[in-house]
């Protein structure tokens, strides 16, 4: 974890006046607002966990990544509010909170503002070195600099220029003279050493490999540097104190800032601070910390996929408390600091780089069957097991040869322009290919006559949108120490910057229109009698509805124009036969990696085979015997526990997720790109198991032995599980009957 300064704020004994109080409807209405928006930019948000949030009391949550600026915490909140009735009140950085339309609605929904230094950095006067980089690290010397005027204060940052996306800070301990300071801490790494000495004798962990070499390399004149003041966080202590002691919630981002890193970001102290300073203050209150992990599939591109996956609230250690009462601060906090990062990468899909995460994607790709298309939470699942079995196997030469199979494998793909999944198609018959390429040709051409219209009427936000969203992105980077791209900042942008111009286009439209009807009743085709207030209605519902129309037809259409190169492919002969070996090569290729995965699974999973996520391909009962189906009745439904999925028949399968109520034309025969087999399956809020949530479960054994009738009894109880949070949500009535629905589950399972 970052050391840093540990602030020892504690509660006052009397409660402040917030700063920005929260204001309940204005807050629902926020979140309905911004929810539209938030089902039009992204294709599926699925919750996961929900149901292991504390309905009531203190609570902080952590979550991480902080992948999209704005939009990770709108995503939060409404799931918050939506899946476990509660409300957050999330801390903002101070630069937002001086956006005019962003600033005014963070207030309202009991934002708290908080002044980061990183974000107040200045150049600084003149050039700087390390005199001594082995005998005094801390000694920093400067050339034609002021350090004895405004510009340095003691406690502020003393900031070095990015490298590869990354910027060395150290705090200021003293100042010496104009051009001499001291630092609390020396700066570390490679990259820093070699700009404040000049030279190149640095290891990776940035020590000299000469230690006869005293000081800078000869010609030096040093480097350009940056400074930032030093913060005072006393009123956000203060704010976060009060809400928790009053039983809120609330919400932060312990990395910091927004970031478009594969990695989490060393945590800042302020989350275990909050946590300590309110229990030490009330060790009765019964806070809780619940991680929260933001899994994004690419974060920034428009109709993106997204999972928040909860994990179980964590109880701060009473000696942890006990210690920072005594004043042992900076232990209790570090100590806390790596209790809150382990559980936010339990949520999280962490990589070291992208190249990484890439390989996972592609190896987690070939170890699921084609056709067997996973939920997204279990997706996120299987790729966080992956990642964990990488990291801890990556020397390993099974791995070190599969990897470099699986990377010549995706540059194949890569060299053809076609996906993973497509690569099916070089089994069709050239008949079926022929039918399936005209077929989707013409169902291209019905969802042009949706699309155009909309597209045409709509394109000046698009354009405004990518413009402003690309250019806020490189103003973001210039000014960040951490960011790689600026990716973090484009749904943010995309998303205001619809919010703000859409309502003008629709407003532009429908006067035009109203205006036309005026004057020649749009050239004598709109009747006399239809009055010019019915226009104006006419034109706000139906402008609006033509876009989403182009919205939802251009999601299809985009899908079914990828699908057509590898069609095109397989008529060729040229580039048939070279699609018929990859394809034989994604077969061999994808047993291996199912081979490996088997062997090394258990090794690092305890529970891999009992918990299999998917299913061994390549591996058959032998007995050959068929079973016949087990059905388990539940209520008004049935539970088929020999059926590849854990499947219910009940009029709850009429129920479709929030970003769905207009229904899902993928899943209709003519606007369908995929096999049935993978259709888009969504879930609504998710358990904490595999059994709950509608996940497809796949049947692990036949019920031969006991074994098999207790991994059918979790089963059933997932379900029952999901069953008792639903009734949860159905209305407050329902949670105050919670004891007595838990004893009716509690006879249900006794009953099976």
């Amino acid at each position: 974890m970052a050391k840093e300064e540990i602030h020892e704020h504690m509660p006052h004994s009397t409660t402040h006046k917030e700063q920005n109080p929260m204001t309940n409807w204005i807050y629902d209405v926020f979140l309905w607002t911004l929810s539209i928006l938030v089902d039009l930019f992204f294709r599926e948000v699925h919750p996961r966990g929900s149901w292991k949030v504390p309905r009531r009391g203190p609570v902080i949550f952590v979550a991480a990544p902080h992948a999209n600026q704005f939009v990770d915490p709108l995503i939060l909140m409404r799931t918050l509010r939506n899946e476990c009735h509660r409300r957050a009140a999330f801390l903002t950085a101070a630069k937002s909170m001086d956006r005019a339309f962003i600033g005014w609605f963070s207030r309202k929904v009991g934002a708290v503002p908080v002044g980061r230094a990183l974000d107040m950095v200045k150049p600084g006067t003149g050039m700087i070195y390390l005199p001594d980089p082995i005998n005094d690290p801390l000694l920093i010397r400067g050339v034609d600099t002021k350090f004895d005027g405004k510009e340095i204060q003691i406690g502020g940052l003393l900031v070095l220029p990015s490298v590869n996306g990354t910027a060395a800070n150290a705090e200021i301990a003293e100042v010496i003279s104009p051009e001499e300071i001291r630092l609390k801490k020396p700066f570390k790494g490679k990259h820093a050493m070699m700009q404040l000495t000049g030279r190149d004798d640095v290891d990776d962990s940035g020590k000299f490999t000469n230690q006869n070499v005293k000081g800078i390399k000869d010609g030096f004149e040093g480097t350009k540097y940056k400074t930032a003041p030093k913060v005072d966080q006393s009123k956000v202590y203060d704010a976060v104190f009060d809400r928790l002691s009053a039983g809120g919630a609330v919400g932060i981002f312990p990395e910091g800032g927004s970031h478009d890193r594969t990695e989490l970001l060393p945590l800042k102290a302020g989350v275990a601070i909050m946590a300590l300073g309110a229990l030490a203050a009330n060790p009765d209150s019964g806070l809780k910390i619940v991680p929260c992990g933001m899994n994004y599939f690419h974060a920034h591109k428009f109709r993106s996929r997204a999972v928040v996956e909860f994990g179980n609230p964590l109880e701060v250690p009473k000696e942890l408390v006990e210690l920072y009462k005594k004043g042992e601060r900076r232990e209790a906090v570090s100590q806390l600091l790596d209790i809150v990062y382990q559980a936010l990468v339990a949520v999280t899909v962490t990589s070291p780089d992208y190249d990484t995460l890439m390989l996972i994607q592609a190896a987690r790709r070939l170890y699921n069957p084609t056709g067997k298309k996973l939920p997204l939470p279990m997706v996120v699942e299987l790729n966080r097991r992956l990642v964990k079995g990488y990291t801890h196997y990556k020397d390993d030469p099974r791995i070190v040869s599969l990897k470099k199979s699986v990377l010549d494998y995706n540059k194949q793909l890569r060299y053809l322009n076609i996906r993973d999944h497509q690569v099916e198609y070089a089994k069709f018959s050239i008949p079926k290919v022929v039918f399936t390429l005209f077929y989707r040709l013409l169902k291209i051409s019905v969802l042009s006559i949706g699309v155009l219209p909309g597209l045409v009427l709509f394109a000046p936000v698009f354009v405004a949108s990518k413009i402003i969203s690309i250019r806020k992105s490189r103003e973001a980077l210039a000014a960040s120490t951490v960011k790689l791209q600026g990716r973090d900042v484009l749904a943010t942008w995309k998303l205001l910057v619809a919010l703000a111009f859409a309502p003008v286009l629709y407003n532009f439209y429908t006067i035009t229109l109203t205006i036309w009807t005026y004057r020649n009743r749009v050239q004598g085709y709109m009747p006399d009698w239809v009055p010019l207030w019915a226009v104006m209605l006419f034109g706000y519902i139906f402008f609006p509805a033509i876009t989403f129309a182009a919205l939802r037809f251009g999601e299809v259409g985009m899908d079914i124009i990828k699908s057509l190169r590898p069609l095109v492919l397989s008529l060729n002969p040229t580039s048939n036969n070279t699609i018929h070996k990859l394809r034989e090569r994604r077969a061999k290729l994808s047993a291996e990696v199912t081979d490996v995965i088997n062997t090394l699974g258990p090794e690092m999973f305890p529970d891999f085979d009992s918990a299999r996520i998917v299913a061994d391909p390549f591996h058959t009962d032998g007995s050959g015997s068929p079973t016949s189906p087990t059905r388990i009745r539940r209520g008004s439904g049935f539970y088929d526990a020999n059926s590849p999925t854990l499947r219910r028949t009940s009029q709850a399968d009429a129920h479709l997720p929030r970003n769905e109520s207009f229904g899902n034309l993928g899943n209709i025969g003519l606007f369908a790109t995929r096999p049935p087999s993978r259709s888009r399956s969504r879930s609504s809020s998710s358990g904490g198991t595999f059994g709950s949530a509608a996940f497809p479960l796949t049947s692990f054994s036949t019920l031969d032995t006991k074994g098999s009738f207790d991994e059918v009894s979790m089963k059933i109880q997932g379900a029952m599980r999901e069953r008792g949070q639903m009734r949860r949500r159905k209305s407050e009535e329902a949670r105050e009957n919670e004891d007595e629905m838990g004893d009716s589950d509690e006879e249900e399972r006794k009953n099976v």
